[in-house]
């Protein structure tokens, strides 16, 4: 995952909140199956899309930040501009709809 960047409560506000550019955050667990489905397409998007910065945060390891965005189903992305959250998908959704929204936020 060497072009997503890792997240966590200590540097969430710095890396997502105060971010110049579309961020979009994967609330995601490691013993979660739907969010390693997902992982392959994140990972491409932010290979591709340098306009698009791809932060991850573990939800096992960061409680307070999941629980201030009421992240209650993983895998779920939100989708921030100007440091407000702009849009959210839950589940394990086909790459095609990420993109989507990316156009949609962008």
């Amino acid at each position: 995952m060497a072009n997503t960047v890792t997240v966590t409560d200590a540097n969430f506000a710095q890396e997502v909140e105060q971010a110049d550019k579309l961020t979009i955050v994967d609330f995601w667990a490691t013993w979660c199956g739907p969010c390693r489905l997902i992982a392959p397409s994140l990972e491409a998007i932010a290979a591709e899309r340098p306009e698009v910065k791809i932060a991850k945060l573990d939800v096992d390891a960061n409680i307070q930040t999941a629980t201030r965005f009421n992240v209650r189903s993983i895998p779920t992305l939100l989708f921030f501009k100007g440091g407000e959250v702009v849009g959210q998908v839950v589940g394990a959704v086909p790459r095609a709809q990420i993109e989507q929204r990316i156009k949609q936020y962008a």
